[in-house]
């Protein structure tokens, strides 16, 4: 089933500006988008998604009601939302393996919903910039390739390249003083699993620097974290409170 546009059957042109040019209301959105003031967005309801995470949750979701990334510099953040039940999934693609993440995204939609009711799904394509080695143009040509491939009709509605509220499907533009628990710890397995340190090393962001400093001497104190801080192979479990702060879950609660 294809890719769709206002309704319209999306011919994949060889660059997203081609795209855009050719339907004017993702021109449209995505220079609202880029207009927005950016929105401070506390720990209360917040689940952030680092690099090569993924969350998805329903406006039933008691304890979070907004999903939120950023730092996408050659990244995307892409939003995946059923219009029907309000399931939405957010990840934060760095295009390490699209051909896998996109199914995924799709299935984690669909085990929260149940696909047959009214509603569409609508996706939205946030970040990226015109780097000198078009990792950011590679990724959204494979994002949206990737999706035009799948069973089921898919709607372009943001094509600018942030944070989704769920309750009521807005896209913001939105920064994180909190990044959720144990950090370090999933920096620390983005950073190791990953190629390099920054594909685009004079686009990262002020704080960039001593992110990656805190996150190498993470590594240097826990070397085999599997051993350390996941005795007996058990994971780390953290719910939300009713504060809707982050709170760690003991073993055998």
């Amino acid at each position: 089933m294809p890719l769709l546009v206002d309704g319209r059957r999306v011919r994949l042109p060889r660059s997203a500006a081609e795209l855009v040019r050719a339907h004017p209301l993702l021109e449209e959105r995505a220079r609202l988008l880029r207009g927005q003031s950016v929105q401070q967005v506390g720990p209360q309801g917040l689940l952030y998604v680092q690099q090569r995470e993924l969350a998805v949750t329903s406006p039933k979701d008691g304890s979070v009601s907004i999903l939120g990334s950023d730092d996408a510099t050659t990244c995307h953040i892409v939003v995946l939302r059923h219009t029907g039940n309000g399931a939405t999934c957010l990840t934060h693609c760095d295009g390490t393996d699209t051909k896998a993440e996109v199914p995924l995204i799709m299935s984690s939609i669909k085990s929260f919903s149940d696909h047959a009711q009214c509603g569409r799904l609508e996706v939205h394509l946030v970040g990226g910039f015109s780097d000198d080695r078009q990792l950011s143009q590679k990724l959204t040509h494979q994002l949206l390739s990737e999706f035009d491939k799948q069973d089921d009709d898919i709607h372009l509605v943001t094509l600018c390249v942030t944070a989704v509220n769920i309750k009521t499907a807005e896209i913001y533009r939105a920064s994180f003083q909190d990044r959720g628990p144990e950090e370090q710890l999933r920096a620390a397995r983005a950073l190791a699993g990953g190629p390099n340190l920054s594909t685009s090393p004079l686009a990262e962001p002020p704080h960039f620097v001593e992110h990656i400093r805190s996150t190498l001497m993470f590594l240097k104190k826990f070397p085999s974290p599997a051993n350390i801080l996941f005795p007996g192979n058990k994971a780390l479990l953290y719910k939300k409170n009713e504060d809707g702060l982050w709170e760690k879950i003991s073993p055998g609660s």
